[in-house]
């Protein structure tokens, strides 16, 4: 397996690291560069960014709220870390089966990793939202599962690549909250409230998808294809976790075609120091409980022929 930032594990950012971690990594029609790093004080890095050959892929674990059960021993970065590697041997394994269909897999077999000492139906399970990118023969296929979105540059045009159940979910549970008399219930008991109910809507038709215990999540990705080639070719794309898409969809600092020109002049790593730097600044932008979070950043670029 070899991972952007070490070929040799997964880039998860050191435990109290002051930097994030950087890599770059060559093949014949694809140059990438990554980033990823825990929120500042935090020891764990819930984010995973990798690389397995024409293989690309940013992770974000579901971080679960104090004082909540997940029904599992294990946590969000075990989650991760066997959800890449089941994704690099899925890939290995049928290099020519759809992103979905790898996801699924992967899914599946990290299901079976948890060896039969976890409730895989409890609500709170170990999940995680995912990014995909595969360099292709004449082509770039690519796979966006819930808050960890995908910017493109194809066909000298930017548009970013977003699922957005969960968001629209969240956006339900406001307008949920907003009901409630103002003083009837503390801040921590709503957001008990909020969460259950968002645990509720997990891997359901009428709410949002992320990987977790059921592969049928795979299915609901949000998939496409850009050729290598010809006026419509992919030049560049960023994968990003919602810690580093902050940047645009809370921050406003720079919009989607900004954020690629950033990254691509200064690396993903000046990216994640803008975040921070808005997260200490401006917190009453934050739209998320957590005044800051992992973030993951990885650049894919596919010079021209010739």
């Amino acid at each position: 397996m070899a991972a952007a930032g070490d070929r040799g594990r997964p880039a998860t950012g050191a435990a109290g690291a002051a930097r994030p971690v950087r890599a770059v990594v060559d093949t014949p029609v694809m140059r990438v560069r990554s980033a990823s790093a825990p929120a500042p004080g935090q020891p764990l890095n819930e984010d995973l960014v990798f690389q397995f050959g024409p293989l690309v892929g940013v992770l974000d674990g579901a971080t679960v709220p104090e004082g909540f059960e997940t029904g599992c021993v294990h946590g969000p970065q075990w989650y991760v870390r066997h959800l890449a590697a089941r994704i690099g041997l899925a890939a290995a394994a049928r290099p020519a089966a759809t992103l979905m269909s790898n996801l699924a897999a992967a899914i599946l077999a990290v299901r079976a990793d948890h060896g039969g000492q976890c409730d895989l139906d409890h609500p709170g399970t170990p999940s995680a939202t995912v990014c995909l990118l595969r360099c292709g023969p004449g082509q770039v296929d690519h796979l966006v599962l819930c808050d960890s979105p995908l910017v493109l540059e194809a066909g000298g045009q930017v548009r970013v690549v977003t699922d957005d159940r969960l968001a629209d979910a969240l956006a339900d549970l406001r307008r949920i909250a907003e009901t409630v008399p103002a003083g009837a219930e503390d801040r921590a008991t709503r957001f008990r409230q909020a969460v259950g109910v968002q645990r509720e809507r997990m891997n359901r038709t009428h709410g949002y998808w992320v990987a977790a215990a059921d592969p049928d999540a795979a299915y609901h990705a949000v998939t496409g294809t850009l050729p290598l080639h010809g006026p419509g070719a992919v030049r560049r794309a960023v994968l990003l976790s919602d810690g580093a898409s902050s940047a645009v969809e809370q921050f406003g600092l720079v919009d989607w075609a900004g954020l690629l020109d950033l990254v691509t002049r200064d690396g993903p790593g000046a990216l994640i120091d803008r975040v921070r730097a808005a997260e200490r600044d401006h917190p009453e932008r934050l739209r998320r409980h957590k005044g800051s979070d992992d973030a993951s950043a990885v650049l894919c670029e596919f010079p021209p022929a010739g």
